[in-house]
């Protein structure tokens, strides 16, 4: 079954959290629509339950909307579970989620609960476990001398400039691939995780590793600075385009971007900034500094319509259950959310896109008792 069978429309208890965590609660009509399948959505919340298993209970996993701690989040799930039972039944189901959970909006101003969804993949790239002259740019594991500060960040090392033009890893064994396409590498290293299909047809599933601490630099914003593209235009179907038939420009643009990824192998993946499988359609990436890691969401937003030649054609509204299970260097504050799409061009197509406003609710488990 995909969906719903029909609008769950909620008179919900939306949850804003005031100055001093006082709780101000109002009454919001809120429509419940999930326009995926329960199957996938189990299977995400399973995912977040055995990274939660390893985290102690009293841990606070984030400050925001409120104070949630890690049991707060695993209760919550648990509880959802059992909810989801009820999938078939639409008007058992709204009566449920009124009767156990709260819905807390993003940001405690409505002005400020509209956040930027964007997308992101996992590509397929051809590649080859030696190097040779077809195959020639390197993918590289985490280097022995770099460093990992607390919270497993790392660096800052060396940069893009130093590493790529300056040949600075060459030669010490750090290379574990090579690929033909400086371009397919580059937005690799954007997505942070991907395949690699050798000649014979084998693949490689490829994860990230670790970063040189530097920071982000997004070259389509470099592009619309110095009015090259429109805002309007920009996505990652449009800058591939761009980079392949201006290639003077390529190393120009690349070493703007002073952060590197490193890579490692994975027999399942993509695994996300939780060491968890990702799940295509229900995985965000979101700033834990904000966000609870492993926490469920309620999701609004419009997701972009291609079509058969991979141009955007046009908008549809969506929503869905969520949970926060990756991150990303460009994922900042508490108005970006990274949506995973899946893997491959299918997804990449939609996810190079994705580029709309929408808002966030968290599920929590009342602390009242009723059931």
């Amino acid at each position: 079954m995909r969906g719903l069978s029909s609008l769950l429309v909620l008179s919900l208890l939306v949850l804003s959290c005031g100055a001093g965590n006082k709780q101000i609660k109002q009454a919001e009509p809120l429509v419940i629509q999930d326009d995926l399948d329960r199957e996938s959505l189990r299977q995400a919340v399973q995912q977040s339950l055995e990274y939660l298993a390893k985290v102690p209970g009293d841990r606070i996993m984030a400050e925001r909307p409120r104070k949630i701690t890690a049991r707060e989040a695993k209760e919550s799930l648990l509880s959802f579970l059992e909810v989801i039972n009820l999938w078939g039944e639409p008007a058992k189901l709204a009566q449920a989620i009124r009767t156990r959970f709260d819905l807390v909006p993003s940001a405690v101003d409505q002005a400020d609960r509209d956040i930027l969804v964007t997308g992101y993949y996992r590509p397929l790239i051809e590649g080859s476990l030696t190097q040779t002259a077809a195959y020639r740019f390197p993918i590289y594991r985490k280097p022995d001398e770099l460093i990992e500060l607390a919270g497993g960040k790392s660096g800052p090392y060396l940069s893009r400039y130093e590493i790529d033009a300056l040949g600075r890893l060459r030669g010490k064994g750090y290379e574990i691939a090579w690929v033909k396409d400086p371009v397919q590498l580059f937005f690799l290293h954007i997505q942070g995780s991907g395949v690699i299909r050798l000649e014979n047809g084998r693949t490689l599933q490829l994860n990230f590793a670790a970063s040189n601490g530097r920071p982000y630099t997004s070259i389509g914003k470099i592009l619309i600075d110095e009015g090259k593209l429109r805002a309007e235009e920009v996505s990652a179907a449009r800058l591939r385009k761009y980079l392949r038939e201006r290639p003077e420009e390529r190393e120009r643009l690349f070493m703007r971007n002073e952060r590197y990824v490193f890579f490692r192998f994975v027999e399942s993946g993509p695994l996300g900034s939780l060491n968890i499988p990702l799940t295509p359609g229900r995985s965000v990436a979101a700033d834990a500094s904000y966000f609870p890691p492993g926490g469920l969401g309620f999701l609004t937003s419009r997701q972009p319509l291609l079509d058969r030649a991979g141009n955007l054609a046009g908008w549809r509204p969506f929503s869905r259950f969520v949970l926060v299970q990756d991150a990303g260097a460009a994922i900042r504050g508490p108005r970006r959310l990274d949506l995973y799409f899946g893997g491959g061009d299918e997804a990449g197509g939609p996810a190079g896109f994705m580029n709309s406003r929408g808002q966030l609710y968290f599920l929590l488990r009342k602390k009242t008792g009723a059931e």
